[in-house]
């Protein structure tokens, strides 16, 4: 017995027991199995090539003698095919040393998984190429529309383009008279003075002549506007208390073309005192706005974050109020008290006031908070809801620290589109209901 990683085949040595190779490891392959299992043919082993009984000839077309027997004697070398064929194994190495390496065909799991991947591409039906064939003019739904087909740069410079509006033609409509609105809430941080500049910028640019009166002794709607607003410039305290037309104080807006500004210094926190004393205290600002020479579309009235004398004279001088809601719990608590003024208002002082416009300010789509308040109060105030919702959006934050607003700062932003659409909403509204001048 040779230790060459084999038993002696029996043709040699005469044995009668099976042969074993240690080398035998294929998965159907059992002892005493007579050929009843083929082995895989890249796991048949062949008799290792250190051998010296054995001699490679390289080929595999012979056949082994069926005669031969062990009497013939090892005296005369053994052709390697006579002994590989009965045992029925060969080594992968040595196959691919000595003999010529034949092309595996490959399965056909190997092929689908090497084919390329090819994107789904939408292929017109049958439906639609008879549809066309019938209409030349028809137009499939799977056609994308022009906003799915241009890229977001684009579409952001086309939203900047409409609401820039550079020809300056008059796209939204102007109402008969002049409308006079109050933006109003006792709750502070709303966003009552930035939907007031918004509105103004937005309805000015597309036509509109439009005045804004900044009735906070903060002055942020004139910071918003560029409007200078330091101590010893006219503002709206001159108006109120010393009774000087509002002509006088009223500024144009800087790149605003239709839009004038009465600014607020700190002046007027002392403002609240001091009406105390004056006659007709509530309709000081009414008058003011009354006897001014020049005819407006809109006149928006910024008020302060309080119920005091400051808001009840633009109560009293405005047709309209229009509440901006933050989408929050506490914007909503402090809504009663707000309505009841409103109501006090318009029983005593101004039977013309109406509560005629909600807007919601802030909204979060990612909480359920804001939605769970948006539909508060549209299941409360119904129709005076605007559709148009302001998002919470950065660009609207940044744009009054450059003097700006977000009209002209980002007009392809969301905050501005928002407010675009906000404003021609209510332009929309007062030309279906007009609104006469407060006289």
């Amino acid at each position: 017995m040779h230790d060459d990683g084999r038993y002696d085949d029996p043709r040699v040595t005469g044995s009668t027991s099976d042969p074993v190779s240690r080398e035998t490891d294929y998965p159907s392959w059992s002892p005493g199995a007579t050929g009843a299992s083929t082995p895989p043919a890249d796991s048949d082993p062949l008799v290792s090539r250190d051998d010296p009984a054995v001699q490679f000839t390289g080929s595999e077309t012979s056949e082994p003698t069926a005669g031969r027997r062990a009497s013939d004697g090892p005296s005369r070398p053994v052709n390697a095919a006579e002994v590989r064929q009965p045992l029925g194994r060969r080594n992968t190495a040595a196959a691919v040393r000595f003999e010529p390496a034949v092309p595996h065909q490959p399965t056909a799991a190997a092929v689908r998984d090497s084919a390329p991947v090819v994107p789904d591409v939408p292929v017109a039906s049958t439906e639609s190429l008879a549809a066309v064939a019938a209409d030349p003019t028809y137009v499939s739904r799977e056609t994308p529309t022009r906003e799915e087909d241009d890229p977001p740069l684009a579409m952001e410079a086309m939203r900047a383009v409409q609401i820039l509006n550079p020809s300056g033609e008059v796209t939204m409509p102007r109402p008969d008279r002049t409308r006079v609105m109050c933006v109003a809430n006792q709750k502070g941080g709303v966003g009552k003075t930035t939907t007031t500049v918004n509105l103004a910028v937005a309805l000015a640019l597309h036509g509109n002549r439009v005045l804004v009166v900044d009735l906070d002794p903060q002055g942020n709607a004139s910071t918003g506007l560029n409007v200078p607003h330091h101590t010893g410039i006219p503002d709206v305290y001159d108006c109120l208390i010393n009774s000087v037309p509002l002509s006088e104080v009223a500024q144009a807006v800087e790149g605003i073309p239709n839009l004038w500004c009465v600014p607020a210094t700190i002046d007027l926190a002392g403002a609240e005192i001091e009406l105390v004393s004056v006659v007709a205290r509530e309709s000081r600002l009414d008058r003011a706005i009354a006897a001014y020479p020049g005819q407006f579309d809109y006149v928006f009235i910024d008020c302060p974050p309080s119920l005091g004398l400051l808001t009840v004279n633009a109560l009293v001088a405005a047709q309209e109020v229009l509440i901006p809601i933050q989408c929050e719990y506490y914007a909503l608590e402090g809504l009663n008290q707000l309505i009841n003024n409103i109501n006090l208002v318009r029983q005593h002082l101004n039977p013309k006031l109406d509560v005629s416009t909600i807007l919601l300010t802030m909204y979060d789509r990612r909480t359920r908070l804001a939605d769970a308040v948006e539909q508060d109060v549209r299941n409360h105030f119904g129709d005076k809801v605007l559709q148009a919702v302001i998002p919470r959006n950065v660009r609207v934050s940044e744009a009054p620290s450059y003097g700006q607003s977000v009209m002209t700062y980002d007009p392809g932003s969301r905050g501005a589109t928002s407010y675009f659409e906000a404003a021609q909403e209510i332009a929309e509204r007062g030309v279906k209901e007009p609104v006469g001048r407060n006289a």
